[in-house]
C-alpha cells in the first residue's frame, strides 16, 4: 500500500443564499472548481486522471444526480475521464477525498480529483408521487434546501427534529453558553477577514465567470460578541442559537487534486500533504454535532499520533455550539482551530465544505510549518468524518 498526497486545492468564493452566485447552476460551479484545481498543476495531462469523485448533498435538480460527471464534461476534460458522485450530506466532499485517497493507496489510480458542490439557492422543491392516478386533494411541494424531507413515519421523532433544535439540545447537554457561542462566531468573522486581507485565500479561491464576487460573501468584518448578542434566537424563544452563531445557507464548490508519490513527475509539482489517517463515526441522529469527536480520535489513532502532536485543526462550523463541544471534548487549544476563519463566516455549501476544510488545512500546515493537522466535519443524521494530514512541504 502506497500513500496518497494532496497536490493542489481550489474552490470558488462561497456565496450567500440568493446572493451573488444565485444565478449559477451547481454543475457550472463544480466545473469551475475542477478547472481551478487543475490550473494549479498545469503540467498534468487531464487524460491521466484516473477518476473524479465528487460530493453533493442534494442531487434532486440541476445537480443532475451525477454532478461529478457533469463537472468533468462541462470543464472540458477528456470524455475518457470517469466520475462518480457521493452523498454523505455535509461530509460529501471530505468523503470524496477519503475515497480518492483509498483509490490511490490501493494502486487503482495514480491521480484522482475529489471535490464537491452545492447550490442551496437553486435546490428545487419536490412533489411526492401519488399512490394512485389523478388524486383530488392538494399536494405540498417540499424544499430540498436543507434538513429532513418526506420523513418516514417509522423514524423516532427525537431523531428528526430540526438541525437547530438538535443543537439546542446539544447545548443543554454540554452546558455551552450563548456568550461562548457568540464569541466563537465573532472570532470566525474576524479571522476570515484577516486571512483574506493577508492574501491567504488568493491562491485557494478561483473566480466564477460572469460573477462579480471577489471573496466569500458572508464575512462580516465588524462582528463582535456584543453585536451578535443582539440577535434573537431562531429555534426556541429562550434558546441560544441565532443567525449569527450558526453557518448560513450558501452556494459554492471545492476541489482537491490527490496523487501517489510516483505521480509527482506526471503532475509536475511536489505534494503539499500526505493523507495519514481517516475515519467515519456515527451516533444518534440528533446528536450529529458531536460526531466529529470520535471520528477525529480514531483518525489520529490510525495515523499513529495523538492530539498533542496536532498543530492545526480545520473543523467545519455548522453551529458554534457543536464546534465548541468538539473542541472541549478533544481538550485542545482553541487557538489552533480554524485560524483562517470557519463556516460561520466563510459559508457552508453542504457538498463543498469538506473539500474546503481539507484544502485549507493543507495550506495552513504549509504556511505555519506545522507537521500534523486534522480536518473534521459533522454530518446530519448523526455522522462525522475526519482526515489527518501530514505536512510534507519541509521534508
Amino acid at each position: 500500500m502506497g500513500s496518497a498526497f494532496v497536490y493542489a486545492a481550489a474552490r470558488t468564493p462561497f456565496g450567500r443564499f440568493n446572493g451573488a452566485l444565485a444565478g449559477v447552476r451547481p454543475d457550472d460551479l463544480a466545473a469551475t472548481a475542477l478547472r481551478g484545481a487543475l490550473a494549479k498543476v498545469p503540467a498534468l495531462d487531464p487524460a491521466a486522471i484516473g477518476d473524479v469523485v465528487w460530493g453533493n448533498a442534494n442531487g434532486a435538480g440541476e445537480d443532475n444526480r451525477n454532478v461529478g460527471r457533469m463537472a468533468v464534461l462541462l470543464a472540458g476534460l477528456p470524455v475518457s475521464v470517469p466520475a462518480t458522485t457521493v452523498n454523505r450530506l455535509c461530509g460529501s466532499s471530505l468523503d470524496a477525498a477519503m475515497m480518492a485517497s483509498r483509490t490511490i493507496e490501493s494502486g487503482d489510480a495514480d491521480v484522482v480529483v475529489a471535490g464537491g458542490v452545492e447550490s442551496m439557492t437553486r435546490a428545487p422543491w419536490v412533489l411526492p408521487k401519488p399512490s394512485r392516478a389523478f388524486p383530488a386533494g392538494d399536494v405540498t411541494a417540499v424544499s430540498t434546501t436543507l434538513g429532513w424531507r418526506l420523513v418516514n413515519p417509522r423514524m423516532p421523532k427525537e431523531w428528526t427534529v430540526s438541525l437547530g433544535e438538535a443543537n439546542e439540545r446539544l447545548r443543554e447537554r454540554y452546558a455551552i453558553s450563548r456568550e461562548r457561542q457568540d464569541a466563537f462566531a465573532a472570532r470566525s468573522h474576524v479571522l476570515a477577514d484577516a486571512a483574506w486581507n493577508a492574501g491567504f485565500y488568493d491562491d485557494l479561491v478561483v473566480p466564477v465567470e460572469g460573477v462579480d464576487l471577489a471573496r466569500d460573501e458572508g464575512i462580516r468584518p465588524g462582528s463582535t460578541p456584543e453585536t451578535l448578542a443582539g440577535l434573537k434566537p431562531v429555534f426556541r424563544p429562550d434558546g441560544t442559537i441565532t443567525a449569527g452563531n450558526a453557518s448560513p445557507l450558501n452556494d459554492g464548490a471545492s476541489a482537491v487534486v490527490l496523487g501517489s508519490a510516483a505521480a509527482a513527475s506526471r503532475i509536475g509539482a511536489d505534494p503539499i500533504a500526505r493523507v495519514a489517517g481517516r475515519a467515519a463515526s456515527a451516533l444518534e441522529p440528533h446528536l450529529f454535532g458531536y460526531a466529529p469527536v470520535a471520528a477525529a480520535d480514531q483518525a489520529l489513532r490510525r495515523a499513529g499520533i495523538g492530539w498533542d502532536d496536532v498543530g492545526a485543526v480545520e473543523l467545519n462550523e455548522a453551529f458554534a455550539v457543536q464546534s465548541l463541544v468538539c473542541v472541549d471534548a478533544w481538550k485542545i487549544d482553541p487557538e489552533i482551530v480554524n485560524t483562517k476563519g470557519g463556516a460561520i463566516a466563510l459559508g457552508h455549501p453542504l457538498g463543498a465544505s469538506g473539500g474546503r476544510v481539507l484544502g485549507t488545512l493543507a495550506h495552513v500546515l504549509a504556511e505555519r510549518g506545522e507537521r500534523w493537522g486534522v480536518a473534521a466535519i459533522c454530518i446530519g443524521v448523526g455522522q462525522g468524518l475526519a482526515v489527518v494530514l501530514e505536512n510534507v512541504t519541509a521534508s
